[in-house]
């Protein structure tokens, strides 16, 4: 009951990441609120890794490896979320953020060996994407704010997601998942708080923050990169792989959810047609890993943990 209880838990705290990074980029632009995050929920890795003595890397090579994750699967996305949230409704982004597996599908196709396009994957893929399409016909309405260019980068930031997931599937295999999350948090902040200061002129004023927009990014920092990332290596230690990562499936209706009702956002009959296409075609393609996650022998094969 408590993994279960948590595995709901990680589903609303990343599901209301959308609506806190909307709240933040009211006063702060892309790259400030990302470094901010990110250097929170750096530091927090940081003094964790040292506490229990674990050690990123030891080779260039392999430190040069989770560079890479802490680029992809975290500072570029975050950067294209925020600045896409500038325009374009919370949860609108988390729906198109759900492609982020049909992404992963096409690209473990030419990266990997084990992991082919099956006829139910690219049927899945097709009805995703198709999905994508009625989200974008939204920008037809003058009376949306929703403009295509910010979807584009949403679903930038799937493309950077699913990238890292293949990446690390193929060079990180042996390397630890609190090892992978920490130094993607700790090498994306090493990445986007330098540009941050090169690009943002003049640097925010930390001082006349609102509160709200203060609260913002210190949630995202030690609540919904740093804590999330500790609840979500229990379960896949608990439970495995399968089981574990239909957390990404949950995401997307808890961020229109909370997008609507406590953002106050436009729903719409496209909004859901496009929701209900993306994420149905998210699980007919997955359907196997599901069915998997579920048989008797689900975690006799690979757990995974620390």
């Amino acid at each position: 009951m408590l993994n279960l209880t948590l595995f709901g838990l990680l589903g609303v705290i990343w599901g209301s990441s959308f609506l806190l990074i909307k709240i933040g980029v009211r006063e702060l632009d892309a790259f400030s609120l990302v470094a901010g995050r990110m250097s929170i929920a750096a530091l927090a890795f940081g003094v964790l890794l040292v506490a229990t003595r674990q050690v990123m890397a030891r080779k260039a090579a392999d430190l040069l490896k989770l560079m890479v994750v802490g680029v992809l699967n975290s500072a570029l996305p975050f950067v294209l979320i925020a600045w896409s949230e500038q325009w374009l409704d919370s949860s609108l982004a988390g729906v198109l953020n759900a492609t982020t597996p049909l992404f992963s599908l096409i690209i473990a196709h030419f990266a990997l060996t084990d992991d082919r396009i099956t006829a139910n994957k690219l049927f899945g893929l097709i009805v995703g994407f198709f999905g994508v399409i009625v989200l974008a016909l939204r920008s037809a309405d003058p009376t949306h704010d929703n403009p295509l260019i910010a979807q584009l980068a949403v679903l930038g930031a799937g493309l950077c997601y699913a990238s890292a997931a293949v990446f690390v599937r193929r060079y990180l295999r042996g390397v630890k998942p609190l090892i992978v999350a920490g130094s993607s948090s700790i090498f994306g902040a090493l990445t986007i708080v330098p540009i941050t200061l090169l690009v943002v002129d003049p640097l925010p004023n930390l001082s006349a923050l609102s509160a709200d927009v203060t609260l913002s990014v210190l949630v995202l920092g030690i609540v919904n990169t740093f804590l999330a990332y500790l609840i979500f290596y229990h379960i896949l230690g608990v439970w495995g792989a399968s089981r574990a990562t239909m957390v990404t499936y949950i995401i997307p209706p808890i961020s229109l959810f909370i997008g609507v009702v406590f953002g106050n956002e436009r729903l719409d009959a496209l909004l859901l047609l496009g929701a209900a296409l993306i994420i149905s075609g998210v699980l007919f393609a997955n359907r196997a890993q599901i069915q998997a996650a579920f048989s008797p022998r689900r975690e006799a094969d690979a757990p995974v943990g620390d």
